[in-house]
């Protein structure tokens, strides 16, 4: 219901330039919000000593292989 009235509203201040203008502006608006809001968890957390970083494609030095 929320996409539907978004799409409704949208549509109908997009036939305007002024619309035009606040459609943009709340752009702006919202990613710079969600840019905040995903800050925090992007932040790497600092490793203890001898723990294995949970990054799947960190380079994990030649002795890595498949040896068992």
């Amino acid at each position: 219901m929320k996409r539907i009235l978004q799409l409704v509203v949208t549509r109908w201040l997009a036939r305007t330039p002024i619309g035009m203008v606040l459609l943009g502006l709340g752009w702006l608006f919202m990613r710079k919000r969600r840019a905040r809001k995903q800050q925090p968890a992007q932040t790497p957390a600092l490793r203890e000593p001898g723990r294995r970083s949970g990054n799947p494609y960190a380079w994990r030095g030649p002795a890595a292989g498949d040896r068992r």
